[in-house]
């Protein structure tokens, strides 16, 4: 007989809208199918986590501003963004009846962070806190935070767990550590906030990005022959993929609550923490006839940190990064050459992000805020 839904503990669950929603407080746990709003659902790690979420049969609901629309190398992604908003301007009727907020929407690097930090801190810190406070309002049980292993900063050769001090040198990973702050100070037996400090993404995307550092690498060897290095190549990266920064956020809603609640996590794997002149010799051995350049005045990056990622590998079993540097090149490889990419692609709105924004506010289509003007 067929007893309908059941939760992990093996009573039965609710039915909303299609999607199996365990109780307040357990979302996702045993991979429970939940309904998700997933901001940031149209960037670059917001468009896989949108498939993953949906071939796990979770409901997912969308939310993006819209602001790299356009920003694809091949053809534009086809689904269309359910809540095409400003997550400033995010209302709590918008939360309603969801189990979880997935929260990747922002500014989303440390050029782009340093054109205003007062409107970086506006949209990273206080629209992400107010979310959060809207969402636990709303009865939303958990909240994710694509938090980042930037807020470490300048930390030398030390290899780092979640406990380790942070030394942020951005307004965009000060901005990371004012969210975990105040969302965990929030966090109690109907809110749980979960912090997931990724790596430094790489790989291809529907959405793409040529402004990172391994994409970029692999970038300007293909389009000039020369892997430029823009710093002097001493400074330690820690690496994932896209696919298992998805991956990542997935295993932790999926999680059982007790293994994540209140937690920071880093994201990525213990192998991939490297200098970034050897992910210049990685991408130079994938590009024949590709020689390494130093950009000159390229002098040592403040950012320097190598990081653990015992703790998830540990506490969230369902987690099993897939990919590897130079997996990642390759498959990167072929779709740069696929789709023809040109140094104008590199450099251009096309894929990086500063150039995006700054042909926007040139057009005046968004206002100094970074908002879209009405005309627009």
């Amino acid at each position: 007989m067929n007893r309908g839904p059941r939760r992990p503990d093996g009573r039965a669950a609710t039915v909303r809208g299609g999607a199996v929603v365990p109780a307040a407080g357990s979302a996702g746990e045993g991979g429970a199918n939940v309904r998700v709003l997933l901001t940031g659902a149209d960037g670059y790690v917001g468009r896989i986590l949108w498939r993953r979420l949906r071939e796990r049969g979770h409901s997912v609901v969308t939310l993006d501003s819209g602001l790299f629309a356009g920003c694809a190398l091949g053809p534009e992604p086809a689904e269309p963004v359910d809540l095409p908003l400003d997550i400033r301007a995010v209302e709590r009727r918008h939360l309603k009846g969801l189990d979880a907020v997935l929260h990747l929407a922002g500014i989303s690097n440390d050029p782009l962070g340093d054109l205003d930090p007062a409107v970086t801190f506006a949209i990273n810190h206080e629209a992400s806190v107010r979310l959060a406070r809207l969402a636990k309002k709303a009865g939303v049980s958990r909240f994710l935070f694509a938090s980042s292993c930037s807020a470490y900063g300048a930390a030398g050769d030390a290899i780092l767990d979640e406990e380790a001090p942070f030394n942020p040198v951005t307004p965009y990973a000060e901005s990371k550590i004012r969210v975990e702050r105040d969302l965990l100070a929030m966090a109690d037996d109907r809110f749980s906030p979960v912090f997931l400090r990724s790596a430094t993404a790489y790989g291809r995307a529907p959405r793409l990005r040529g402004d990172l550092v391994v994409n970029n690498l692999l970038g300007y060897a293909l389009t000039t022959g020369r892997v430029l290095v823009k710093s002097d190549g001493t400074p330690w990266r820690p690496l994932v993929h896209v696919e298992d920064m998805a991956a990542a956020f997935v295993a932790v809603l999926e999680a059982p609550r007790e293994a994540v609640h209140g937690e920071a996590f880093n994201v990525g794997r213990d192998e991939d923490n490297h200098r970034v002149r050897d992910l210049a010799e990685m991408v130079a051995a994938a590009v024949p006839g590709a020689v390494i350049a130093y950009a000159p005045g390229g002098g040592p990056d403040k950012r320097n940190y190598r990081v653990s990622f015992a703790k998830i590998r540990e506490r969230v079993p369902g987690f099993r990064p897939a990919w590897t540097v130079e997996a990642g090149i390759r498959d990167l490889k072929e779709a740069y050459e696929r789709h023809g990419l040109s140094l104008a692609d590199l450099e251009g709105g096309k894929l990086i992000r500063l150039a995006r924004i700054k042909e926007h506010l040139a057009a005046g289509r968004l206002g100094p805020d970074l908002a879209w003007r009405r005309a627009a």
